[in-house]
């Protein structure tokens, strides 16, 4: 399977660059995953596209503030490091802009020297081992030198960085936002549960692979990073139930996606715990628990265009970018949203 397949051309004015004032706003487009049919909405009307007894499955991990700007110990040199993964209590695989500048060794001072890293190893594709040493609480000094990771195609300055995280979020972990749940406010999530459906939390902390293009021809070649999920036990049991009494299981955003499919056994029953999951879904994967998927529009030969068209198949999802194009949709974090039902 060619990377190529999932190619599609995007006018750079498309890609949106700001969070609306209302989040639930966005536009919506449904589209058929046998059909092929699609609609056009506002996003607020998802509410009519679900089902009483249907489950939404959330995915509750929250962006930490991971961008942090230092300078080199020494020299004074400027580096960037992003925190991907936290490996120890004070140690953090990270992704280091100049990496030249950071060997094993190397000090890097932050905030006057608030926090002060020290490069301790380089691994897979040329990610830093970074040991950290500070005073106080490393969430709080993180909150006060760190800025949102916003992926690189966004280039407006974030003025509130709520916006970049769910109205749900919890749990402290991603290096980027589960996308797909920016559309949703508190109201709207409490007018779909009164329409009779449930909702389920899981936990992806999202990592690397959100800013790692795929650079194979042959897709089966590529490589996904671990990502560490979470499925406690009375959730598993909403999603569970809902399945057995023939509802739907709607998964927002391809986080979510990739946590239940990962934690689903081949009898179809989604199990509670945790771990990490390297799940790359393409076509032909055959779906054990999801139905349903709510999702942003994703970039030309990324993973995340290839799962959403194994859902709904490669020539109904191009067919429905192209019509999303046409209609000047807004693509990306902070665009427009799908159905794929």
């Amino acid at each position: 399977m060619n990377i190529k397949e999932f190619y599609y051309d995007l006018p750079e004015e498309l890609i949106a660059q700001d969070p609306l004032a209302d989040r639930s706003s966005s536009r919506l487009l449904t589209l058929d995953k046998n059909s092929g049919a699609f609609s056009h909405h506002v996003f607020r009307d998802i509410v009519d596209f679900l089902n009483p007894g249907d489950c939404l499955v959330l995915n509750n991990t929250k962006v930490i503030p991971a961008r942090l700007m230092g300078e080199k110990e020494g020299t004074g040199a400027g580096i960037e490091v992003l925190l991907l993964k936290r490996k120890e209590d004070n140690v953090w695989e990270t992704l280091v802009k100049p990496g030249k500048k950071a060997r094993p060794g190397a000090r890097i001072s932050f905030g006057n020297g608030l926090l002060v890293g020290e490069v301790i190893d380089v691994v897979e594709e040329g990610n830093r081992l970074i040991r950290f040493e500070y005073e106080g609480i490393f969430e709080e000094i993180l909150d006060q030198l760190g800025q949102m990771p916003l992926p690189p195609y966004i280039t407006h300055r974030l003025e509130d960085k709520n916006r970049y995280q769910t109205v749900y979020a919890k749990h402290d972990g991603s290096a980027a936002a589960p996308t797909a749940g920016l559309h949703f406010t508190p109201e709207l999530l409490e007018t779909i549960k009164a329409k009779g459906v449930k909702v389920a939390e899981v936990t992806l902390h999202v990592g690397l692979g959100t800013f790692r293009p795929v650079k194979v021809d042959n897709i089966l070649d590529h490589h996904m990073h671990s990502e560490f999920y979470m499925v406690e036990e009375n959730q598993a049991a909403i999603i569970n139930e809902t399945k057995k009494n023939g509802g739907r299981v709607i998964c927002v955003g391809t986080t979510s996606c990739r946590t239940i499919e990962s934690a689903t056994g081949e009898d179809g029953i989604l199990r509670a715990g945790s771990g990490w999951t390297e799940i790359f879904i393409y076509p032909g994967y055959k779906f054990k628990i999801l139905d349903a998927l709510i999702t942003n529009f994703h970039l030309p030969e990324s993973t995340l265009l290839m799962l959403v068209s194994a859902l709904a198949g490669r020539d109904n999802v191009m067919a429905a970018y192209e019509e999303a194009v046409k209609e000047r949709y807004r693509f990306f974090s902070f665009g427009d949203a799908m159905f794929i039902s």
